[in-house]
């Protein structure tokens, strides 16, 4: 009997010394947006993004360990002019983001909310060519409830005579319907992401040894400090498919552009910002068992690819159509009749001009709001001048991914944001600059912001607060308590920069094509197009003077050194009044620019 117990003793401790174990590596992507080569489209200089680099990353991995799977989660084939280009002027041939994926060997891709931006064409043009899933389980025919997709894949690694069975689930974000174009995705449902990913769990968990969720969407941590408008509470799908759905080794998710590494009980959770910046590389190490593949444990970290040179061969196989991109990029799409140019980016935030009124318009236009804002974002911007004006022009003006949102405010919250805005001034000894500060010493002119469908006045020389002197819509007083409609990119709408007043507000619609994309559009539409200033705005110095007994236009003119008109200018409800009444607010304004004419 003890030389059984010891025989029996001495196997197990030889099954334990070689039991079979494995690491697997999960390699992830999202929200590339079109990014191959390692360029700043709106620059035309070296960045440090794209597919290109990836791949050399992705072919150290592979040469260092086999078992590898390389999975995007979305927003794949639209953001980029190489995007824009093959979507809308030359679709000779494959998708080139495609192309490239299918060279990289990725598993599986998912549906993410830009892949509905040029049209279901263009999609089904990529799934069809895609040599991997491009999933999502909770997109649904509407007649039917039936996946509009492939709801999940089943990748099989061999391993010394086992494999190892991974199942991928595919989740979209279900607020596409309030950004799409309603053409772009007619037929279709979007289902709750929590009730398809449970319901696919239950049938993949008894036949997969590894489980991943890969989510187009996010996690909103403000909700734990803000308020929640609707779109909010529905990106908190993240925190919900952890917290409500069982059985998940792996929570891949995208969307929001953050850069998110951990373990949380025991699931990894990813997400590498966006453009091919970062990639996530999730390890597990495995453990052959009877009833299948143990996990032993989860690494989750996030991969900078700043320190990888771009592949060659990924560089030769689409530079022909890079190299057709960036010669149409130079070439003239539209006619600017008038300059929409800024010589000073200082006198061009001191009043009204035409480049900004110009973006604008264009956002009013975008999303029929009446009230839009824009910022200049840095000095280097200028425009163009009357001519020729190419996609290069665009995009070196509108230099961030921004999309557009359409809140419901009051007519506080736009003062408070004027008012926001006008601490970018400083006034010291008669002259007007640009604050600085110890806290930030470096102006953050992105944050200071330019409205159009308002007509205000701002003074500088005034505490820090109540700066805003005038404020009119439509010929009358912005009412604090009324409701508006206002158009703000949807940094600036989540509060980006400091304007709170905007954080919770309710999002009536969204425009989810970038700026750049929207603005060149237009361009292209109308060929020929006119500069227009109507000089809503300004910045200069002043006072409110209150209304004495027998005080007329003329003496409060006289007593302030100006003229009539220039009072009249900024008072017109004072307009065919016989006698002011003692104590009416009359605003004193002087702005620093002159009129200038528009050429």
């Amino acid at each position: 009997m003890r030389r059984l117990l010891v025989f029996t003793l001495v196997v197990l401790s030889i099954s334990l010394i070689f039991a079979l174990q494995v690491d697997l590596s999960i390699i992830h992507t999202s929200d590339l947006h079109g990014n191959i080569f390692p360029v700043d489209y709106a620059t035309g200089m070296y960045s440090d993004v794209g597919l290109a680099k990836i791949s050399t990353f992705l072919n150290q991995v592979r040469s260092a360990n086999p078992n590898v799977i390389a999975i995007d989660t979305g927003d794949l084939i639209q953001g980029t002019p190489l995007a824009y280009y093959y979507a809308k002027i030359n679709r000779s041939g494959e998708n080139p983001m495609i192309t490239t994926l299918n060279h990289m060997n990725f598993a599986a891709s998912v549906v993410g909310n830009h892949e509905f931006n040029y049209g279901p064409a263009i999609l089904e043009d990529a799934i069809a060519t895609a040599h991997f899933p491009i999933l999502s389980a909770n997109i649904v025919f509407e007649d039917t409830g039936d996946p509009a997709f492939e709801p999940y894949t089943i990748v099989e690694i061999p391993v010394d005579g086992h494999s190892i069975r991974v199942g991928i689930i595919g989740l979209t974000t279900s607020f596409i319907p309030n950004w799409e174009e309603p053409a772009n995705i007619a037929g279709l449902d979007f289902v709750d992401p929590v009730n398809a990913a449970g319901r696919y769990v239950s049938l993949l968990r008894g036949i997969v040894d590894v489980l991943i969720l890969a989510y187009h969407g996010g996690f909103e941590r403000d909700l734990i400090t803000g308020l929640p408008t609707e779109e909010l509470v529905r990106e908190n799908v993240g925190f919900e498919l952890l917290s409500d759905i069982d059985g998940i080794d792996v929570l891949l998710t995208g969307h929001q552009h953050r850069t998110i590494a951990e373990v949380i009980n025991g699931v990894g959770i990813s997400q590498p910002s966006n453009w091919g910046r970062m990639v996530g590389k999730i390890d597990i190490s495995l453990e052959k068992v009877a009833e299948g593949w143990k996990i032993l444990e989860t690494k989750v970290v996030q991969v900078s690819m700043a320190d990888y040179a771009a592949d060659e061969e990924i560089l030769e196989m689409t530079g022909e159509f890079e190299n057709s991109v960036q010669q149409w990029l130079d070439r003239p799409v539209g006619f600017a009749i008038g300059d929409f140019y800024i010589d000073d980016p200082f006198l061009a935030r001191l009043a009204d001009n035409t480049l900004m009124e110009f973006i604008n318009r264009i956002q009013m236009e975008a999303t029929g709001a009446r009230i839009s804002s824009v910022a200049l974002f840095t000095n280097d911007i200028k425009g163009w001048k009357t001519g020729p004006v190419t996609i290069r022009n665009i995009n070196a003006v509108y230099i961030y991914p921004n999309t557009l949102k359409v809140l419901k405010v009051t007519g506080s919250d736009i003062k408070a944001a004027l008012e926001k805005s006008a601490e970018y001034f400083t006034f010291e000894k008669g002259e007007v600059k640009v604050t600085r500060s110890w806290i930030e010493p470096k102006p953050r002119h992105y944050n200071y912001d330019m409205w159009e469908g308002i007509d205000y006045v701002i003074a500088v020389d005034r505490p820090i607060g109540d700066r805003v002197l005038s404020l009119r819509y439509m010929g009358q007083p912005v009412i604090m308590d009324a409701e508006y409609e206002i158009v703000l990119n949807n940094y600036r709408a989540s509060g980006g920069g400091g304007y709170t007043m905007f954080q919770g507000k309710p999002v009536v619609r969204e425009v989810m094509l970038e700026m750049a994309e929207i603005i060149a559009d237009y361009v292209m539409e109308r060929v020929a197009f006119s500069a227009t200033l109507d000089r809503n705005w300004s910045v200069g110095t002043g006072s409110v003077h209150i209304v004495g007994w027998n005080e007329t236009i003329r003496t409060i003119a006289q007593m302030y050194e100006m003229e009539p008109s220039e009072i009249m200018k900024y008072n017109p409800d004072l307009k065919g009044l016989v006698r002011i009444p003692p104590g009416t607010r009359v605003i004193i304004y002087r702005p620093f620019l002159s009129e200038i004419p528009v050429i």
